[in-house]
C-alpha cells in the first residue's frame, strides 16, 4: 500500500505542474484556449483529489513538503515544451526547495 502512496504523490506533482503547463498555453492567443484550458482544469482537479486522497494514506507532514517537487516538473515543462530561458538561479531555487523537502521526509 506504501508504494502505491509514493505513486500517487508522484502523479499529483505532475499532474500539478501539468495544469500550469496548459493554463500557460491556453494564454496564447492561437492555442485552442477552451480545450487547453479544460485539460489545465482536469489536471489540477484531478492532482488536487489524488492529493486528498493521498493524505489519507501517508502524514501531511510528509505530502504536503513532497508537492514541492511540483516546481522540478514546472521548471521542467517550461525548459522543453515552453522554450523557456532557466537560470541557474531557478535550478539552484527548486535544488533547495527539493533538498529541505527531503530533509523533512528523512
Amino acid at each position: 500500500m506504501e508504494k502505491i502512496s509514493w505513486f500517487l504523490l508522484l502523479s499529483c506533482t505532475m499532474l500539478g505542474a501539468g495544469g500550469g503547463f496548459f493554463f500557460k498555453r491556453a494564454s496564447d492567443p492561437s492555442v485552442h484556449t477552451y480545450r487547453t484550458l479544460l485539460f489545465g482544469l482536469v489536471c489540477y482537479g484531478s492532482a488536487a483529489l489524488i492529493n486528498i486522497y493521498v493524505l489519507t494514506m501517508l502524514p501531511y507532514s510528509v505530502v504536503f513538503p513532497l508537492t514541492s517537487i511540483t516546481y522540478v516538473w514546472t521548471l521542467l515543462l517550461s525548459f522543453y515544451l515552453l522554450k523557456e530561458h532557466i537560470k541557474l538561479k531557478q535550478i539552484a531555487g527548486v535544488g533547495l526547495l527539493v533538498a529541505g523537502a527531503a530533509c523533512l521526509v528523512i
